[in-house]
């Protein structure tokens, strides 16, 4: 059987996978760029507050609520600083964080350079959208210098970490609808995506998107930069004809609802296995799918026995697929 990496890198390649993965890779952050303040609040290297709780999966973390580093666009020079990275020593920090990681079988996926989410973190969404409207060329001023700090890590990260992909993370859309225009989206946020994608795979790197929410109208235009992969690249987008358009050109890593009723603590285990099957049957044909489902809740409780039966469905119904349909 291949590797997990090598399996992965088919599906990059367009290629049919042997077998489905299950998040194929491993995630990470730069550790240079973490900073723990006091316990349960991690602030990051611009100085936004983060804090999660247990009943969101994973205890993701979200911008403290009223804790924003900016509260003026137009006074963003003043406010807002890239650290400076120049004596960073980036061979020592990459054997550090990749310190037991076999990289001849495990994939290695870099989560590095949002745009929209920035302003979103410093300022929240509603003063960061009325920004965008009202001050569209401060934003831009900006998130230009934002970037310029994404490539110069990027171009580090590539050169030491040597990932097998990088994943740009930028939250663009709420459930039912992205939270700005595609053209503003062209306007604005596309052109720095694209200076940050063209390091990468000038590296030979793959390129990655996490988008959460209804954001299928800027597939295009990731296309057009060279994004191979998709998550969560969930099902409030039209999954079937994205599928059925692009094909194994853009890997759709999730297409689970983690809102899904089937998810909730009173759902009866057989009724969330019958979901993950169909989930699977739904998304696996052709290749070009990667399983990543999960439920919401306490690890330490509901959510633990839930992740239990997703488990055990990828393990015995979904990873051989390819082998048994």
């Amino acid at each position: 059987m291949l590797s997990p990496k090598e399996n992965l890198l088919r599906m990059y390649r367009g290629e049919m996978p042997e077998y489905i993965p299950n998040r194929g890779f491993r995630e990470f952050k730069c550790s240079a760029f973490i900073d723990v303040k006091k316990p349960g609040v991690k602030r990051d290297e611009f100085g936004v507050e983060y804090t999660g709780k247990e009943e969101i999966f994973g205890g993701a973390p979200i911008p403290m609520p009223g804790h924003y580093v900016l509260d003026d666009i137009t006074r963003w020079r003043y406010k807002i600083k890239a650290p400076d990275i120049s004596d960073v020593d980036w061979e020592a920090l990459a054997k550090k964080d990749l310190e037991g990681i076999d990289r001849s079988t495990t994939g290695l996926v870099f989560y590095w350079g949002k745009i929209f989410q920035r302003l979103m973190d410093f300022m929240g969404h509603t003063d960061g959208l009325v920004a965008i409207a009202l001050e569209p060329e401060e934003c831009y001023a900006m998130l230009s210098y934002l970037c310029d700090f994404n490539c110069e890590v990027l171009k580090n990260v590539c050169l030491y970490y040597k990932p097998d992909a990088v994943c740009i993370p930028d939250d663009t859309a709420t459930a039912r609808a992205p939270f700005i225009s595609p053209e503003t989206y062209r306007e604005m946020i596309k052109p720095l995506h694209a200076r940050e994608a063209e390091i990468v795979l000038n590296s030979g790197v793959y390129l990655d998107m996490h988008d959460c929410g209804c954001c299928e109208a800027f597939i295009d235009d990731w296309m057009d930069f060279g994004v191979r992969s998709w998550n969560p690249a969930q099902p409030s987008n039209d999954l079937a004809a994205i599928k059925k358009k692009y094909g194994r050109g853009l890997i759709i890593s999730g297409g689970w609802d983690p809102q899904d009723p089937m998810t909730y603590g009173e759902v009866d285990e057989e009724s969330l296995r019958e979901a993950l099957m169909r989930y699977v049957d739904e998304l696996a044909p052709n290749g070009g799918f990667i399983f990543s489902a999960y439920a919401m809740g306490r690890l330490s409780g509901s959510g633990k026995n839930k992740m239990d039966v997703v488990n055990d469905v990828y393990m015995n119904y979904a990873k051989d697929w390819y082998r048994t349909h």
